[in-house]
């Protein structure tokens, strides 16, 4: 079964740097795209969802500090920062931005790598306990069932699943291929008639879909508002 490949985003001003984080992200199975600045990289932030964004603090115009403040005020992005600089104060002044990790340069790619996925893994755990909130259904994974007003639904373990994972990632665009390697469903028609079906119990309109929609030429996506 092939896993979902998560969306990095590589922020450098380092031509060298930059290409090689960006090989060895992509040798371990990430898709990964690239800017040489913060604007570059607002540019893509506002055409693509990101898993995470790896960032260089001293850049040429906006830096990586100001970017992640900027950044931080509109989204959840984990951002890795990396600095030339060493110094206790730089780094706090990046968590207190709201980064999610930092690494000083010179740095071992696998390092970056083990702390880009630890980062990930933490960011997609879903509190199985908790009652998720999706519009104005409450999804209880642990209980297998979704509220919608006064009706109650169960959720099979293929729904479950992939739930579990299209609440921690929302926004995030899934193919029929992804959604039937995490439900175990190879049938593509098969897989539609369970989005159809989880629409049921989660919108209030389900022909007119607010939450988990369809787009054309690429899957579905769940929208969490």
């Amino acid at each position: 079964m092939k896993k979902i490949k998560y969306h990095i985003l590589v922020v450098d001003d380092d031509d060298r740097i930059r290409e090689l984080v960006k090989e060895y992200l992509h040798e371990n199975g990430f898709i990964v795209s690239t800017g040489n600045s913060a604007e570059e990289a607002k540019i893509k932030l506002k055409y693509f969802k990101f898993d995470l964004i790896v960032l260089d603090v001293m850049m040429p115009g906006q830096n990586g500090f100001e970017l992640t403040k900027e950044v931080k005020k509109k989204s959840n992005i984990p951002i890795i920062l990396l600095t030339a600089k060493s110094e206790v104060e730089s780094r706090i002044e990046g968590l207190e931005l709201g980064a999610d990790d930092y690494l000083g340069k010179p740095f071992e790619p696998k390092e970056l790598l083990l702390r880009v996925k630890n980062i990930i893994k933490k960011n997609n755990k879903i509190n199985l306990d908790k009652v998720n909130k999706i519009g104005d259904a409450k999804v209880d994974l642990n209980k297998m069932f979704i509220q919608l007003k006064n009706t109650i639904n169960k959720i099979n373990n293929a729904e479950k699943k992939v739930l579990i994972e299209m609440l921690a990632n929302p926004g995030k665009t899934y193919s029929r291929m992804q959604i039937g390697e995490m439900s175990g469903i190879k049938q593509e028609r098969s897989i539609d008639v369970m989005i159809t079906r989880l629409r049921q119990k989660i919108e209030n309109n389900p022909k007119s879909p607010k939450y988990l929609q369809t787009i054309r030429g690429l899957g579905y996506v769940l929208w969490i508002k």
